[in-house]
């Protein structure tokens, strides 16, 4: 595997879930793999979970690992191409990645949407930069449309949590106080896609995903409907996408309170559990005692992090 960006990159999902099931159960049985190899990581952004579940990941495999945060370790780096560096930024892209590929077998990218540009975003151009001109396997640790080892992990949790052989799970927006990246709801959907449930997407109207990423999801309007009989309850806010108009992309249209998972949403469900990727806003997202509730999975799914990255680490590891 030499990127890992959608769900279609880690193949087969059965093989790919019996391979994080195993390495649950011994997560140190590959640690020859990594040997002498190292692992960088490269934080556009901020991160809790990613950087350290990823970390962990590539330790238990035996790797080395270099953390570099770009905005508080390093020049600051330009993306575009054609610009006159004349500004704050001392050190373009086109040289720092290939310097970076000098120093690693792996590298693992976060970098996240600018929220102005779409077709900027949605071409992942600082992602692509890194897979064209690193010459070393790079994956996603969230880009500007996708996180997959967040929804791997999702994907992870479910199977565990799951008392029916194909559950029903809802993808639900819910309101924030900031833009914020349709990521992590691209992932999931695709990844749920793949999988063996029944997946809705629900939302207020204007707030469409890419259909490449809904692909054969239902889409219901109605939060309650959509809820009836869900087993899973996947609650996360995203900015307006800008599918059915692009002028609105990135910007936040609807701040309904309405649509905030508390104790009446959960009773609508079949005695559904609560999931979500984290950091999330309590009183905004989920209200208190859903999150603290015996059928919130939110520290299960973080903790899953570490076993999905393991899988994607040991796949790269082993076609080096």
């Amino acid at each position: 595997m030499k990127s890992f960006i959608n769900v279609q990159d880690i193949g087969p999902l059965d093989k790919a879930m019996a391979e994080a099931f195993e390495i649950k159960n011994d997560r140190f049985k590959y640690q020859h793999l990594g040997k002498n190899k190292t692992l960088m990581m490269i934080f556009f952004n901020n991160s809790l979970r990613t950087r350290l579940s990823t970390q962990k990941a590539a330790m238990n495999l035996g790797m080395n690992v270099i953390v570099l945060d770009v905005n508080a370790g390093a020049w600051k780096l330009e993306t575009e191409r054609g610009v006159i560096m004349d500004g704050d930024k001392s050190e373009h892209l086109l040289e720092a990645i290939p310097v970076m590929g000098c120093y690693c077998d792996l590298i693992g990218v976060r970098s996240f949407a600018g929220l102005t540009d779409r077709e900027y975003d949605y071409a992942e151009t600082v992602l692509q930069q890194f897979i064209k001109y690193s010459g070393r396997p790079v994956f996603a640790m969230e880009t500007a449309t996708v996180h997959p080892l967040q929804a791997f992990a999702d994907l992870i949790t479910i199977e565990e949590h799951k008392t029916v052989a194909r559950p029903k799970v809802v993808l639900t927006w819910a309101p924030h106080c900031r833009a914020l990246p349709q990521a992590v709801p691209n992932s999931f959907a695709q990844w749920m896609n793949a999988a063996d449930v029944d997946l809705v997407i629900t939302h207020p109207e204007g707030y469409e995903l890419d259909p490449k990423f809904v692909g054969n999801a239902v889409v219901e309007y109605d939060q309650k409907k959509a809820f009836e009989g869900a087993d899973f309850i996947y609650a996360k806010n995203w900015s307006n996408p800008g599918v059915t108009n692009p002028a609105d992309y990135g910007k936040i249209t609807s701040k309904n309170m309405s649509w905030t998972v508390d104790t009446e949403h959960m009773s609508w469900t079949n005695n559904g559990k609560f999931m979500h990727c984290l950091p999330v806003r309590r009183n905004l997202i989920v209200t208190d005692d859903v999150i603290e509730s015996p059928n919130s999975l939110v520290i299960p799914e973080a903790a899953n992090r570490e076993i999905s990255c393991s899988v994607v680490i040991k796949r790269m590891l082993e076609a080096l």
